[in-house]
């Protein structure tokens, strides 16, 4: 296996190999150019992020936005992600359809060995991170390596998700608890 194999399959990789280092240059030059737009101007931001990430349909992503690669993110149908969101995607990231991030979150795929040798060694390795559908994520939220968050799922401002979170569940604080389930009653519209 290649290093970037490695890397996308969460095994130790070396991140300073040269085509690791080429792959985080050409989309530290894509976002520069990307993150120089306004959200309007959809005709040239989105040829632009299509470059980078892997969709299904129609998405946005509000600039600013900062990933390692691009090409471990796969976002759904109707995907937002508001401003300053950051994704270091070192292994997959899927948001599937109908999720919205809020403002500064952060969703962390990369991790470093406890063993100070191993990191002065330069190894690293991943996990990934899996949104489910219809999921809505609070501001500042931080998502940990490993983490997957149902369907229907709601994380409360500020969060830090730590474990994965059922479907269904509202889930806040630091670390991310399981609050109770989302039901009729949480609806803004009373029938």
């Amino acid at each position: 296996m290649n290093e970037k194999q490695k890397m996308c399959s969460g095994l130790p990789y070396d991140p300073l190999h040269p085509t690791l280092i080429l792959a985080r240059d050409r989309a530290a030059r894509i976002l520069f150019r990307y993150n120089r737009k306004t959200f309007h101007e959809i005709q040239v931001r989105h040829p632009l992020m299509r470059k980078l990430i892997h969709t299904s349909g129609h998405f946005w992503v509000k600039p600013p936005f900062f990933c390692d690669y691009g090409f471990n993110i796969t976002l759904g149908h109707n995907v937002m992600l508001n401003t300053g969101c950051v994704l270091l995607d070192v292994c997959p990231i899927q948001i599937q359809d109908h999720t919205l991030i809020g403002p500064g979150v952060h969703i962390y795929t990369a991790c470093h060995s406890l063993d100070p040798q191993e990191r002065r060694n330069n190894l690293e390795y991943g996990q990934p991170v899996t949104l489910g559908r219809n999921v809505w994520i609070g501001g500042r939220v931080t998502i940990c390596p490993g983490v997957t968050i149902g369907d229907n799922a709601v994380i409360g401002a500020g969060s830090v998700v730590t474990r994965s979170i059922p479907a269904g569940m509202l889930a806040v604080g630091n670390p991310c608890r399981v609050v109770r389930p989302i039901t009729a009653r949480d609806r803004i519209i009373k029938e």
